[in-house]
């Protein structure tokens, strides 16, 4: 008998068993699903635009859909190897979201320790690591988002190629930042993206900032999804019924900016808040954008801005009865001449728990436009994910369903 080669062999089994016995891998996922009416959505009759009511189901509305795999490997010494892989789904047609990226959501790998975390990947920038925790979005859902979420805090937008670092907490502080490598031949700042922030929290106040930049946004933020343009607008034609008018008619900054810094406090069963965020998109009329005909049709040039304004509140009538309510106030956008828009947008939500993991919701929000919006038309209620409306109302109920698993 070969012993060596025996003993060789025992031990490698030895190795790999307490390898596995160290290492977790941990399947999970959101489904969110529901019923909508719109009072008004825009449609076309006769050439022209128009307004009709509108019925339709819709996912990811309370909280983004998605299935997932999380990893550790514990590697000793206080260090692990992690990963992440992360997939955003619509329930009603079974497609993906994001684009139509398979782990458009997140994918990463990397490694933590008693310093902090390192990760490469896809992943969120720092706005939502840090500020999009303590928004009204949490209890309030995607419809309660700032001008079709003009500055990120949603989460609507990931970064692609990212080296990340988020650090461990220390007395309630916690902080990190990113960098996405453009990948650009002979120019390194081309289609890179940056952001930084940080939170503290201390008994019941939490507080939070942070700071994006997006470098040609058009395809570095907007349009890194495996359906994106190279050429056209990835926030959608200003033309026909309309996609984004809040700020779709910007797609050709060379660069997007957002500042923001939210605060928290929560007692005795309410949670309340408030937000605020500086949006910029800078140098319109970049050829870097695509073809300026598709991402400038009206010819801008300079800078556009917003100032967003936001409060929240959140009551546990009981342990399983949540009422929700926000306020956003969204203005800015003029340039060359044409004046900027204003959008109010009043939201609520009644969430009642069945379980730990699954809840039924019902939401109802209301938005009120004026001025003259980025496409240079008279400002229109616009919300993520819902048909702008012809005129400057609209109203969105919503009956939904969410399960954790």
């Amino acid at each position: 008998m070969n012993y060596p080669r025996l003993m060789l062999a025992s031990a490698a089994l030895m190795i790999t068993q307490a390898a596995f016995a160290q290492s977790s891998v941990t399947l999970y996922g959101v489904i969110d699903y529901g019923l909508n009416f719109v009072n008004n959505a825009q449609t076309i009759v006769n050439g022209a635009r128009t307004g009709r009511h509108q019925y339709a189901m819709s996912s990811s509305i309370m909280q983004g859909n998605r299935w997932g795999l999380r990893g550790a490997e514990d590697l000793g010494g206080g260090y692990k190897a992690i990963f992440v892989l992360e997939s955003g789904f619509d329930v009603g047609t079974g497609n993906f979201q994001q684009g139509g990226d398979l782990f458009g959501r997140q994918a990463y790998v990397g490694i933590s320790s008693p310093y902090g975390t390192i990760t490469l990947g896809r992943q969120y920038d720092s706005v939502v690591d840090f500020i999009g925790p303590v928004t009204g979005a949490v209890g309030n859902g995607t419809y309660s988002l700032h001008g079709n979420d003009i500055n990120n805090f949603g989460n609507t937008y990931r970064v692609n190629n990212a080296v990340k670092f988020t650090s461990n907490t220390y007395g309630g502080l916690r902080f990190g930042g990113l960098y996405s490598l453009g990948g650009v031949a002979g120019s390194f700042g081309t289609n890179s993206i940056f952001s930084f922030g940080g939170s503290y929290g201390f008994g019941g106040l939490t507080v939070a900032a942070a700071f994006l930049k997006a470098r040609d946004p058009n395809r570095s933020f907007w349009g890194n999804n495996v359906n994106s343009s190279s050429t056209a607008s990835n926030l959608g034609s200003i033309s026909g019924v309309q996609v984004n008018p809040v700020y779709g008619g910007f797609a050709s900054a060379s660069s997007y900016q957002v500042a923001g810094a939210a605060v928290q406090y929560t007692f005795a069963g309410a949670v309340i808040g408030a937000n605020y965020s500086h949006i910029s998109f800078r140098d319109l009329n970049d050829p870097a954008s695509g073809n300026l005909a598709l991402t400038n049709p009206r010819g801008y040039t300079g800078n556009a801005s917003f100032n967003s304004y936001a409060a929240f509140v959140r009551y546990a009538l009981t342990p399983f009865l949540w009422v929700n309510g926000s306020y956003d106030y969204l203005t800015g956008g003029a340039i060359q001449g044409k004046e900027g828009a204003k959008y109010h947008l009043f939201n609520a939500a009644l969430d009642y728990f069945l379980s730990k993991r699954t809840d039924v919701y019902f939401m109802a929000d209301y938005q009120i436009a004026s001025g003259t919006d980025s496409t240079g038309q008279p400002a229109v209620a616009s919300y993520l994910t819902i048909t702008p409306s012809s005129n400057a109302h609209q109203v969105v109920l919503r009956v939904g369903m969410r399960h954790l698993f």
